[in-house]
């Protein structure tokens, strides 16, 4: 009998590792080859610039730079493994979603850290989170699975919408957090808009915060404003006589709420609201933050002063200008040219979220992707009209450019949310199919 030689599986083994790892590598390769990279690349490229925009502001180094950028290294694992998890199975766990949320902001009232007169933080770890920045990402959850398989346009719908969101909005407000519950009508209102809700009952959710507003600022314009509204009212909704009734009730009782809410506002925060229209009746009080932003915009002229070259920058002119005022210490050091590119790319991520929206497999993916749009978009366009003076000092930062670790965390967690809507888009080419 002959003896047979004993196996040798180096060889083999070699092949199969070899064989193996390749497979294993075109399979991630596959799974990521449908994120949206012009998204993703736009969200890298404004944290590399919002970390040397912040670098620049730290007279005295507090590191905040490597926080940042510390940060969204995180935020872009977050991105390339939620990417890979269906979307779709959030739809589970909306309500426990909704819950962990509300018991966030709860949280925060009993055992928050307060500070600059606002109770917004809870220290986990030795770190300060802002529960309020990631409740903005659950109710869009929350929304986009209560409104995905509901017609908009039913009264309704409309109705359980504004129930469920008033909870977690009037947590917020409560902080007193005035921008972020700003934040969350917006959300509200970009979703039952994308869910084919009729364009004058929106018009009517936003009609009381306008009366009061306008009340005290123009007597006239108020009076025309609730006469539209009215209007609005008697086309749109059903029961037309005692549904115009209600709307203009609910407008003029709008005005008395006003002023019940300025009543319990707190000095500073008064000054803050209103300040941006005259700023110079208090240039070393609470004009100064706008009157310092204005002046380093202006100073970068067209090419700016170069990076760490800036005089109001590098001299610490603008208090906490890492955070909210981050665009002034752009337009200095990188003046018109660096502010327009800035911009334009902020505008190309939210054109990216919309074509995502527009092109999602299902309601529930597109939903998602406008209720970040609807963040970023209102964000964005806040905090650069606070920096010029054309809208009042709200808190709110700048995307990816402010420095703030929950918010910076929770604008990557949702680009995560939205490369999912992306990645498991149906598509009818593949680059593996006839493989």
């Amino acid at each position: 009998m002959i003896k047979s030689r004993p196996r040798s599986y180096k060889s083999s083994d070699n092949q199969f590792n070899v064989k193996y790892w390749g497979q294993y590598l075109l399979s991630l390769f596959y799974s990521w080859q449908r994120l949206d990279w012009i998204l993703l690349l736009s969200v890298m490229a404004l944290t590399t610039f919002g970390g040397l925009a912040i670098y620049s502001t730290e007279s005295v180094r507090h590191n905040y730079s490597y926080q940042h950028w510390t940060v969204g290294i995180l935020g872009l694992i977050i991105v390339f493994v939620l990417s890979r998890w269906r979307y779709q199975s959030l739809l589970r766990w909306y309500w426990l979603i909704y819950a962990l949320t509300n018991i966030s902001l709860v949280a925060v009232m009993i055992a928050g850290v307060t500070a600059k007169g606002a109770q917004r933080w809870i220290t986990i770890a030795g770190f300060n989170v802002q529960p309020s920045e990631f409740a903005k990402i659950g109710m869009v959850i929350t929304l986009a699975a209560l409104l995905h398989d509901r017609d908009g346009a039913s009264l309704k719908t409309v109705f359980r919408t504004l129930a469920i969101t008033v909870i977690p909005w009037g947590l917020v407000f409560l902080q007193p957090d005035l921008g972020t519950s700003l934040v969350f009508g917006v959300i509200v209102i970009s979703m039952l808009y994308w869910a084919n809700a009729k364009t004058g009952w929106l018009i009517l959710l936003v009609s009381p915060l306008f009366s009061a507003i306008l009340y005290h600022l123009y007597l006239p314009g108020w009076l025309i404003w609730v006469l539209s509204v009215a209007g609005v009212a008697w086309l749109t909704l059903p029961v037309k006589i005692v549904s115009t009734l209600s709307a203009v009730a609910i407008n003029l009782g709008a005005v008395e709420l006003g002023n019940f809410f300025w009543g319990i506002l707190k000095d500073y925060q008064k000054a803050r609201l209103i300040m941006f229209l005259n700023p110079e009746q208090d240039p070393l009080g609470g004009g100064y933050h706008l009157i310092q932003s204005r002046i380093a915009i202006g100073a970068g002229k067209l090419w700016g002063q170069g990076w760490n070259q800036g005089t109001q920058t590098q001299l610490d002119f603008i208090p906490e200008q890492h955070t909210d005022f981050i665009f002034s210490a752009v337009g200095e050091e990188f003046g018109f040219v660096g502010s327009i590119l800035l911009i334009a790319m902020l505008w190309l991520i939210c054109v990216r979220l919309v074509w995502i929206a527009s092109t999602a497999r299902d309601n529930f993916g597109s939903l998602l992707a406008i209720g970040f749009l609807a963040i970023i978009a209102f964000q964005t366009t806040i905090n650069l009209a606070m920096t010029i003076g054309l809208a009042p000092i709200t808190g709110i930062p700048l995307p990816w450019m402010s420095y703030g670790r929950s918010s910076l965390l929770s604008g990557f967690i949702s680009i995560a949310i939205v490369e999912s809507v992306a990645n498991y888009r149906e598509s009818k080419t593949s680059l593996f199919k006839n493989k």
